[in-house]
C-alpha cells in the first residue's frame, strides 16, 4: 500500500512561516503531525476516510504506551494530557487551514476535541535551594572558565526569569551599560528584562575569561563542535543536563530545571508582593491568566494570604 501523506502539508508549512512563527513552533507543528500521519499509516485510513471514530482512536493512540515516536523510536512513557492536546490542537490548526482554502476535509476542525488535562502546581523548590542551585558551577566545576559561564548564565536566568532559549541568545549588543537586556522572546515579541548587579557582577567575572571569538553571542561552548563555529553558541540539552548535574550533587529531590529557575523568578517577586501584570511583562507572557498560574503555585503564598485576611483569624 502506498504510503498516506497528509495533503498540502508543505503549504500548511509555508503559511506557519508566512505567519512570521518561531521555527520552533514551526518544526513543533511538523513534528506533532507527523504523529498523525503515522497513526494514519499504522491504521491504514486514508485521510479522505476519516470520521470522528477516527479522532477517537487516533486519541487512544496517543495515551497508549505501544506508539513510537515520530522518529520511529519506542516511547518511555506515556504522554502527558498537556502533550496530548498541544497534537490534537495541532491537528486542529491544520484542519482550519484545509478548510480556510476551501480545500475538502473529511470532518470538522471542531470535531478534535481535547482531552482533560491534569493540572500540576509547579515544583519550585525552597529560596535556599534555588540559590545552592545557581551557586553549583563555582563548586563542583573543576575548569575555571566553564565554572564561571555557567554561574554567569545561571545567576542570569534567576535575575531576569528568561527562558531557556532566550537566554542562549543573548548577545553581546543585546545589553546595555545598564544591565537591561533586550529579548526576542516566543512569538518573536519583544521586551526588555534586567539585570540584578549581583547578575552583572557575574557576567563581568565571566567576560574576563570568555576570550576573543568570533561568536556574537554573550555565552560561548569551548568544546565539541560548536566551539569552532562563527556561530557558536550552547545548546539547551547542555545546560538542562549541567543542572540536572548540580541537583544531583546537591542532593535536592525536587526535580528542578532550568525553568524551575524562571518559576521561582517569578515566584519569589509575587510571594514579596510584586505586581502580576509587572510579572507578566518580565516573563513575555501574552496573558495575565498564564502568569497567575506562577503566583498560585506557592502554598507558602497561599498561607500568607489566608493568615492575612481570613475574618476569623484572631
Amino acid at each position: 500500500m502506498k504510503k498516506i501523506q497528509l495533503p498540502h502539508f508543505e503549504e500548511f508549512i509555508l503559511n506557519l512561516r508566512a505567519r512570521n512563527l518561531s521555527e520552533e513552533t514551526v518544526y513543533n507543528y511538523e513534528r506533532d503531525l507527523k504523529v498523525f500521519e503515522n497513526f494514519l499509516n499504522e491504521t491504514k485510513t486514508p485521510f479522505e476516510k476519516i470520521n470522528k471514530k477516527t479522532i477517537l482512536n487516533y486519541k487512544a493512540y496517543l495515551i497508549s504506551k505501544e506508539r513510537k515516536t515520530p522518529n520511529q523510536k519506542q516511547l518511555k512513557k506515556r504522554l502527558s494530557g498537556v502533550s496530548i492536546n498541544r497534537m490534537l490542537s495541532a491537528l486542529r490548526t491544520y484542519l482550519k487551514f484545509l478548510a480556510g482554502l476551501d480545500f475538502k476535509i473529511p470532518v470538522l476542525p471542531n470535531a478534535v476535541e481535547l482531552v482533560k488535562a491534569e493540572k500540576r502546581v509547579p515544583k519550585v523548590g525552597e529560596f535556599e535551594e534555588i540559590v545552592k542551585l545557581i551557586e553549583a558551577p563555582t563548586q563542583f566545576e573543576k575548569d575555571k572558565k566553564v565554572a564561571l559561564r555557567n554561574r554567569a548564565m545561571l545567576e542570569t536566568l534567576f535575575s531576569t526569569g528568561l527562558r531557556i532559549s532566550e537566554l542562549l541568545n543573548i548577545k553581546l549588543t543585546d545589553i546595555d551599560k545598564s544591565g537591561r537586556i533586550f529579548v526576542r522572546g516566543k512569538g518573536k515579541k519583544e521586551r526588555f528584562v534586567y539585570l540584578t548587579p549581583r547578575a552583572k557582577k557575574h557576567i563581568k567575572e565571566y567576560l574576563k575569561v570568555r576570550g576573543k571569538t568570533d561568536s556574537p553571542y554573550l555565552f560561548v561552548p569551548y568544546r565539541g563542535k560548536r566551539a569552532n563555529s562563527k556561530e557558536k553558541k550552547i545548546s539547551p540539552n547542555y545546560l538542562e543536563s549541567r543542572v540536572k548535574r548540580y541537583r544531583e550533587l546537591l542532593g535536592i529531590n525536587i526535580p528542578l530545571s532550568c525553568h524551575s529557575i524562571r518559576h521561582a523568578f517569578a515566584t519569589f517577586l509575587a510571594e514579596s508582593g510584586a505586581n502580576p501584570a509587572a510579572i507578566q511583562i518580565l516573563l513575555g507572557h501574552e496573558s495575565l491568566s498564564t502568569t497567575t498560574r506562577y503566583v498560585h503555585a506557592s502554598q507558602r503564598y497561599a498561607e500568607k494570604v489566608l493568615k492575612k485576611y481570613h475574618p476569623l483569624k484572631e
